[in-house]
């Protein structure tokens, strides 16, 4: 249940690092050498930790330059610790460190910094081919007609509104990439963007309004050659899940699993590869889709 992301966090931009290895189907030939103008550039943002971390290092490995964003600071209105500079810091190394990957602050709900993040992959890489929106949060544990307005308004503004915000800051960059384009927006939604969840109602929401607004942007899009599309993880090994968990009275996240047809939690990695497929060229037939990645949660 949920994208089991981090929200935001970061630092600009990170030191250290070398080349990544990247597999020959990131080359336009094998045996051919790539270029720093050939490899592609994206943005992501809730890249400090949990699904965003591990589709930056997946993204990184297939020849990727990238530009990663997270809040790193904590939010009142959120009962957990949110993911740290260090940590953000430390998947920009991951991925390569300076010169492949650079870390930005930047909260998805402050549209200057998405703007700066985007302009920084711009300036620094030469242009922007794939933006991908993970950053997310959790909290609830009570009916919707009892939720807060802080509980709200802090789901739907950092879920939804922050998906929007990148899509309003990377899509004239990804749209200036001369025809023809390999363009990709790709946003993180959860079960509960297919589902109803408990307990859960500003989270559901704003993840069934993710997939309105990709499905949206992928009519709107189609024309320039870009792709948008949706990944709905199911409960995920990671620090939103262990959030949930606090908001629904369990001792521990693995009575999640009780709801796949696997028996087992997703790795983040598992949902990252999807993500990072869909930014392949092997997924250029697909767009305006909600592909899950659930163990089987939603199949029943």
């Amino acid at each position: 249940m949920g994208s089991g992301t981090s929200e935001e966090c970061g630092r600009d931009p990170a030191t250290g690092g070398g080349a990544v290895d990247r597999p020959a189907s990131a080359s336009p030939r094998r045996g051919t050498v790539v270029t720093d103008a050939q490899r592609p550039v994206a943005v992501i943002t809730g890249a400090a930790r949990g699904i965003g971390a591990a589709t930056a290092q997946g993204l990184a490995a297939d020849g990727w330059r990238l530009v990663l964003t997270d809040r790193c600071a904590d939010d009142s209105a959120l009962g957990y610790p949110l993911a740290s500079r260090d940590e953000l810091a430390a998947v920009a190394v991951a991925c390569g460190g300076h010169g492949v990957a650079l870390d930005v602050v930047a909260d998805v709900r402050d549209q200057q910094a998405l703007d700066s993040a985007v302009a920084l992959a711009v300036d620094r890489f030469g242009g922007l081919d794939a933006a991908v929106a993970v950053a997310g949060c959790v909290a609830g544990g009570e009916p919707a007609w009892s939720t807060s307005d802080e509980t709200w308004d802090t789901i739907v503004r950092v879920n939804l509104e922050g998906t929007w915000r990148l899509a309003r800051a990377a899509v004239p960059a990804l749209l200036d990439r001369p025809e023809p384009r390999r363009g990709r927006f790709v946003a993180v939604s959860s079960a509960g963007g297919m589902v109803g969840l408990p307990l859960l109602a500003a989270y559901t929401a704003a993840k069934h309004g993710v997939v309105g607004l990709v499905r949206s942007l992928a009519a709107e899009l189609g024309p320039y050659g870009i792709t948008a599309n949706a990944v709905a993880p199911g409960s995920t090994s990671t620090a939103m899940l262990d959030a949930s968990a606090t908001l629904y009275d369990l001792v521990g996240t693995s009575e999640f699993a009780t709801h796949h047809l696997l028996g087992r939690l997703l790795d983040p990695a598992e949902v990252a590869a999807l993500v990072r497929w869909l930014c392949s060229e092997a997924a250029t037939g697909v767009t305006g889709a909600l592909l899950p990645v659930d163990a089987g949660m939603t199949a029943r």
